[in-house]
């Protein structure tokens, strides 16, 4: 991995130690895009008493810093996978490619924000969402359903908006652990304030990384190797008494490398790389049977994707009045990647600058607005040596630019009664540069309406109702399946329009003391759906689905305070998926889940157990079909994705006031389908080789151990 070493980590998060000191007192009060909000911080089981939904009228789930620390969570994906409404799915057991999910929708559908601002281009959502790092993270904010977010209309899944921790007083923290498969991870944090309280600055750096699972001793993964690295730094500069500016910089660098085991099959990941010959090997597995030792080219099972991120932000805010606020703000994102595909190179680079202005007012003890205008601008270029000379090839470098203007009103008739009426009006154009794409291929004005609803019954119950559109563009090559992975046949591209969607979503909330229960039914659909298709030549072609495509999705959260000391968290959930919508996926989805917690906390121990359940899933509504023997059609695999389940624990005691150790085992009871006699390895019915018959985990068992230090 080309980045810089985990000394220099501990080194870069410890520097900020030498910072002036002076404590005061954390504000709790926040402004963001909708509404002001009383941020209460706490347990849990307090998170869980209000079904984990933070007090907007619109229905979001957040998880705090104790949430992902109980998950043992080092990164985005980790500590929000199997929350309600949520699945990351992983898509290739070579590369590893994360999708998060929401609701059902694809991956492609969530956007994910940064302290409210979009840093993540179109491409960076499939890899590299792995290194995004939970160290320095104070919250994580789950919004789900079209419209999720007045300043990310193109969220027609929802959003995840990542919250970074701001600087109080003056502090480190230094966390290492290790574990099986030579897991590996370094977290460091520092914080400080200035003598006068107007600058505060953090530090955060993180390290960690996972070797390769081989379940089936094959000599080919299931898991790949993964490598990431993440600094950042957070400044917060009073300027006034009425004005504050922010700036965030982050550099984020990952490394993944799937398919021939390293130190069995080949020496290291620049030695299969450098052993592409273009000659293929007559036979890949003994008896060309997928379960058996992998006899093939090093080069010829290998993906590796190396991924460098950089992201920045300025944020502006100054109260104009007492009752108005205004902000002003920039990020920039660039996205590089540079992989290789069995044989097929491909690089890219995708940079994006996004700027907003905006306004919040309050008109009258019933009504508070928000307005303001907002631009985006990114561009991306790929290059591929290997099928620059397939005829069939169109590469999809884009140009993509949106403006927009946004409007809306929260108004409270009455007490009990809240409203949100938003509306944002976009003009996006999006062109795909190859010579061969002549023209714009999508230039609208698209209309996103939205409304939010909360109603109190009493001070237990609460409804919330929220429907609202909202768009995207299918730009990327990797929403399609790895549609680049032949290099006889190459790639097409025809999109000509925007993905349209529709959602509505209610949720009834009820909340004791002691018990919290919350209820909730989402239906979103789809027009223009981006799906994998092929031209009559066989050729992989990104096109639009005609018909419209929807899913409907069900769930229900229980937490209980058993005693003083122990609270148990429950949760059920149902996917229902139309025709149109299975088509379009890759790996099939979730489609049943139920969910058991339990935290045991007295003086200074803590246990933490989590149970997932995965229902049965039939593979033949996906389009799965395969063999695990070459031209043998007896060797069929199997069309029913059999249920299972995975559990975690963790158990951590505080040894001194500064000292933590913790240590904890995931998935106990090695619960994959490699273990069940299933690889993810098959053989179409055409003979060729693929990765991706997934409908079950990946990854086994792993223990893990570490101490965390707090100065």
């Amino acid at each position: 991995m080309k980045s810089l070493s985990p000394l220099y980590l501990a080194i870069a998060a410890s520097l900020p130690l030498a910072t002036p000191t002076l404590a005061f007192a954390e504000e709790a009060t926040s402004v963001d895009n909708e509404t002001e909000v009383i941020e209460v911080r706490s347990l849990r089981q307090k998170l869980d008493q209000a079904g984990r939904l933070k007090d907007v009228i619109q229905k979001t789930e957040v998880l705090d810093a104790l949430t992902i620390e109980n998950k043992n969570a080092l990164s985005l994906t980790a500590a929000i996978n199997n929350e309600p409404g949520v699945n990351v799915s992983n898509e290739c057991s070579m590369c590893g490619v994360k999708r998060i999910m929401l609701n059902g929708m694809k991956g492609e559908h969530t956007t994910i924000l940064v302290d409210g601002l979009p840093t993540h281009t179109l491409i960076s959502g499939f890899y590299a969402v792995d290194a995004i790092a939970t160290t320095g993270v104070d919250r994580i904010e789950v919004a789900r359903g079209a419209g999720a977010s007045l300043i990310a209309p193109e969220a027609i899944g929802g959003t995840v908006n990542i919250i970074t921790k701001e600087a109080y007083e003056n502090g480190a923290s230094f966390d290492f652990a290790k574990g099986s498969h030579d897991f590996t991870a370094m977290k460091g944090m520092a914080t400080g304030i200035s003598d006068d309280g107007k600058t505060g600055i953090t530090f955060i750096g993180q390290y960690d990384k996972q070797d390769q699972e081989d379940h089936d001793d094959n000599g080919v993964s299931e898991a790949p190797f993964i490598e990431n690295l993440s600094l950042t730094t957070f400044l917060t500069q009073d300027l006034s008494d009425r004005s504050n500016v922010q700036l965030r910089i982050s550099k984020v660098q990952s490394e993944i490398f799937g398919g021939p085991v390293i130190g069995d099959i080949v020496s290291s990941i620049g030695a299969a790389i450098a052993g592409y010959d273009q000659q293929e090997s007559e036979q890949l597995f003994v008896d060309d049977d997928v379960r058996k030792q992998y006899i093939g080219k090093p080069w010829e099972t290998t993906e590796w994707i190396d991924t460098s991120r950089d992201e920045a932000y300025v944020k502006y805010l100054t109260e104009l009045s007492d009752y108005t606020v205004a902000e002003f703000a920039v990020s920039y994102a660039k996205h590089i990647q540079d992989s290789f595909y069995e044989g097929i190179d491909y690089q890219a680079e995708d940079k994006m600058w996004y700027l907003r202005g905006k306004i919040d007012m309050e008109l009258s003890d019933s009504h508070f607005i928000t307005f303001g205008v907002d631009t985006r601008r990114e561009e991306m270029r790929s290059s591929t040596d290997a099928l620059e000379a397939v005829a069939a090839y169109q590469s999809d470098a884009f140009d993509y630019d949106t403006v927009g203007v946004f409007f809306q009103d929260t108004w409270t008739p009455i007490d009990e009664l809240e409203l949100a009426l938003a509306m944002r009006v976009d003009q996006v154009t999006a062109d795909f540069v190859d010579p061969e794409k002549v023209g714009t291929e999508i230039d609208e004005t698209f209309f996103a309406p939205r409304l939010d609803l909360r109603y109190f019954h009493t001070e237990e119950l609460t409804s919330r109702f929220s429907t609202g559109r909202g768009y995207r563009a299918p730009l990327s090559f990797f929403e399609t399946d790895h549609g680049i992975l032949d290099a006889e046949l190459g790639y097409q591209i025809d999109i000509d329009s925007l993905e349209e969607s529709l959602s509505a979503s209610y949720s009834l909330s009820y909340d004791t003391e002691v018990l919290a229960v919350t209820g909730s039914v989402a239906h979103s659909s789809v027009d223009n759906l981006a799906s994998l298709e092929e031209t009559e030549d066989g050729v992989p072609l990104l096109t639009q689905l005609k018909e419209t495509a929807s899913v409907t999705t069900y769930d229900i959260t229980v937490g209980y305070n058993l005693t003083e000391h122990f609270t148990v968290n429950l949760g059920l959930e149902k996917f229902n998926y139309d025709d149109a919508f299975k088509s379009s996926y890759a790996i099939a989805p979730v489609e049943e889940r139920a969910s058991f917690e339990l935290q045991y906390e007295k003086d200074n121990l803590k246990v933490f157990w989590s149970t997932v359940w995965f229902g049965e899933k039939d593979l033949s509504d996906y389009g799965y079909e395969g063999y695990n023997i070459k031209g043998d059609a007896s060797s069929v695999k199997t069309l029913v994705g059999k249920a299972f389940s995975t559990s975690d624990i963790k158990v951590q005691y505080q040894l001194t006031e500064h000292t933590k150790l913790y240590a904890g085992v995931s998935n106990i009871f090695e619960e994959t389908q490699i273990d069940g006699g299933d690889t993810p390895l098959f053989w179409d019915a055409d003979g060729g080789y693929d990765v991706a018959y997934i409908y079950g985990a990946l990854h086994g068992r792993e223990l893990y151990a570490g101490i965390e230090v707090k100065l």
